[in-house]
């Protein structure tokens, strides 16, 4: 017997989903509630080392993600020079093993349709448009108030609800989210020919300007500026102020630029971050994915940290017989210096831009590269 049967997941994005898979497939009767209206994701595209298939192809959605994502297993380093000259070519590590790719893109919305779409194939109950808004928690189960009125009681509660987490702030944990001092422009547009894989370009009048290619027909791009608020600005100017910033960088930027028309596609958000320390757990009620661990896209760990933390508690709920303080020391144990590492790395990697220092990336991305290439 597992050591829940009943489980109410909250939020509905990488770590939420592929938690509730996880469960089901293993016999545990699981609801997942998510505040939106719909299946969806802020932003337009996203980055999936191996690690990250690794776990997709767990879930059993790997051919579909192939199917709708675009592979590569080398990043260019472009100069912000009137050619977008070559100066490296990386070769990534295979970090999900050698039958994966290094690295997939694919658009986020996508991404999300997939997992939901496995979820419900697996058993999950899945409620669009509803949070809860009491919990109430004895030794033996939580109890919950929905925003519809209705109410439920489980074995436990797993808020996977981001960055901004509601659930953090219900059960009291109090935590410091900080800014990084840098903004990133995202657009998603048609991929041109000559993109075939991510480059990035340092320097010139911003940290980074980059694309990455995430299906046969489409790409998302991006430039990371020192943090602004844009908040009032309309799509238009959105869009004119990203391709205004793209004016310094060449090569195949000259054909990215002038494909991204759709102001629609175009968004801007911070880089922040957090950490919360051990437990992540509030007797039945554990913080997993951005609401308990968050750092900017520097090395592209986010979605699989996620997907790990999803396989981990996954397993261990359903590998144990007793929900009790030595499952969740092996769950902390298993997951928060991972969590740290790739952290710490994200924010050294962004730190080093801002300060305009010439770090060893090529070393921290080795290191990264060792750490997820073990199973977590």
């Amino acid at each position: 017997m597992p050591a829940v049967d009943t489980v109410l997941v909250v939020g509905s994005g990488l770590a939420g989903t592929a938690t509730a898979v996880h469960l089901a497939l293993r016999g545990v009767a699981v609801d997942l509630i998510e505040i939106k209206p719909a299946v969806g994701a802020l932003g337009s595209g996203i980055t999936l080392q191996g690690n990250a298939l690794r776990e997709l192809r767990t879930l059993g959605v790997w051919d579909q993600v192939r199917a709708a994502g675009y592979p590569f297993d080398v990043t260019g380093i472009r100069a912000p020079d009137p050619f977008g000259t070559i100066v490296a070519e990386v070769p990534d590590a295979k970090t999900g093993g050698p039958d994966l790719p290094a690295a997939l893109g694919m658009p986020r919305p996508e991404l999300a349709r997939i997992l939901v779409d496995r979820a419900v194939e697996v058993g999950v109950k899945v409620r669009f448009g509803t949070t809860f808004t009491e919990l109430t928690q004895d030794d033996d189960g939580v109890d919950v108030t929905f925003s519809d009125g209705s109410t439920g009681r489980y074995d436990l509660v797993v808020a996977a609800d981001g960055l901004r987490s509601y659930t953090r702030r219900a059960i009291g944990v109090q935590l410091e989210t900080r800014s990084m001092g840098m903004g990133i422009w995202r657009a998603f547009g048609p991929r041109p020919a000559s993109v075939t894989r991510t480059d990035l370009f340092y320097g010139g009048p911003s940290f980074i300007a980059g694309y990455c290619p995430t299906g046969e027909d489409s790409l998302y791009a991006y430039i990371v500026e020192p943090a602004v608020d844009r908040s009032g600005m309309s799509p238009d100017e959105q869009l004119a102020t990203m391709k205004e910033l793209s004016q310094a960088y060449h090569g195949p930027w000259d054909e990215v630029r002038e494909s991204l028309t759709d102001a629609s596609q175009v968004n801007y958000t911070w880089f922040e971050t957090h950490l919360l320390e051990e437990p992540w757990n509030r007797g039945r009620v554990v913080l997993i994915g951005d609401a308990a661990h968050t750092c900017p896209p520097t090395i592209a760990q986010g979605g699989a940290m996620a997907l790990e933390d999803a396989a981990v508690l996954g397993g261990l709920l359903t590998e144990r017989t007793t929900l009790d303080q030595e499952l969740w020391d092996e769950f902390h144990r298993r997951r928060v210096d991972r969590a740290r590492t790739v952290v710490e790395a994200s924010n050294t990697l962004a730190q080093w831009q801002l300060d305009h220092v010439r770090g060893d990336v090529p070393a921290l991305m080795r290191s990264i590269a060792a750490l997820t290439s073990q199973p977590a």
